[in-house]
C-alpha cells in the first residue's frame, strides 16, 4: 500500500550561525491510508514544529515530505499554492476547537467546503453528513455555547473532514476532555480514518490514550523513533 505521509530526513533550523537551533534533525516517518498514529515527546522535543511542517504552516530548511505519491516538499515546496494544500488535502483538529460562537454547528463545518467553491445547498449537505458520521446530528442547529466540550470537540472533528482531506493532524485533540469522552474521541478518529481512509497524526501528552495506538512515534531532540503500541482502540 502506498503511503499516504512518508517524511524523510526532515530538519528545520531557526536561526544562523552561532545562535541556530535546530528544531528537527532529520525526523523519518510513515503514516498509511486508514491509520491513526501517535506522536509523543517531551515538551521541547519538535512535536509541534513537526506539525507546523506537515501543515505547510511553515517551511522546512531540508528534506523530503510526500502526500499521497506526490512529492510536496523536497528542500523547498514543490506546490504553488500552500493555502489550497491546506484547506483541500490537511485537516486540523486543535487542543481548542476554534469554532465560531456566532454559527452553529452545521455553519461551522459547511464553511470549509463553501470556502473551496462548494455551492451552499451541497456544503451544509456536506456538513450535515459528517455530523451524523461523528453522532452529533442532533445537535446540528445548537450555537457553539450551547454544546458541551465533547459535541464542541466532535464539530471540530466533522470540520477537519468536510473536505475529506487524505491526512489529519490533530494537536492534542482529547487534552480538555475526561476519560471517557477522550476515549470516544479516540474511537471516532479510528472509525472515521477506517470509513474514509484517513492518515491522521495525534500528537499527545494525554496518558489516557497512549496505549490506544497502534503505533506511536516517539520524538526526542528533533529526532523519532517509533515502536509498536498496545493497539487497544477499536
Amino acid at each position: 500500500m502506498q503511503p499516504a505521509i512518508l517524511i524523510e530526513g526532515i530538519t528545520k533550523r531557526y536561526g544562523s550561525g552561532s545562535a541556530a537551533v535546530d528544531a528537527l534533525k532529520g525526523v523519518d516517518m510513515t503514516v498509511y491510508p486508514g491509520e491513526v498514529v501517535g506522536l509523543i515527546g517531551p515538551s521541547g522535543s519538535g512535536k509541534s514544529t513537526l506539525l507546523k511542517c506537515l501543515g505547510a504552516v511553515i517551511e522546512p530548511t531540508a528534506g523530503k515530505f510526500t502526500l499521497g505519491g506526490e512529492v510536496i516538499y523536497d528542500n523547498g515546496w514543490k506546490t504553488s499554492d500552500l493555502r489550497a494544500l491546506r484547506r483541500d488535502r490537511i485537516g486540523f483538529v486543535f487542543q481548542a476547537p476554534y469554532l465560531i460562537p456566532f454559527l452553529d454547528a452545521t455553519d461551522n463545518v459547511a464553511l470549509l467546503p463553501m470556502l473551496a467553491g462548494v455551492p451552499n445547498p451541497e456544503a451544509r449537505k456536506i456538513a450535515l453528513e459528517m455530523l451524523s458520521a461523528l453522532d452529533v446530528q442532533h445537535r446540528a442547529q445548537a450555537r457553539i455555547a450551547e454544546l458541551s466540550g465533547g459535541e464542541q470537540q466532535r464539530v471540530s472533528i466533522a470540520r477537519a473532514l468536510a473536505n475529506k482531506p487524505p491526512i489529519i493532524l490533530a494537536d492534542e485533540p482529547t487534552a480538555p476532555l475526561d476519560s471517557e469522552r477522550a476515549l470516544t474521541v479516540v474511537k471516532i478518529l479510528n472509525r472515521l480514518a477506517q470509513e474514509f481512509q484517513t492518515a491522521i497524526i495525534v500528537v499527545t501528552h494525554d496518558e489516557k490514550i497512549i496505549p490506544t495506538f497502534k503505533r506511536i512515534y516517539h520524538i526526542r531532540d528533533g529526532k523519532t523513533y517509533e515502536e509498536a503500541g498496545e493497539g487497544r482502540a477499536t
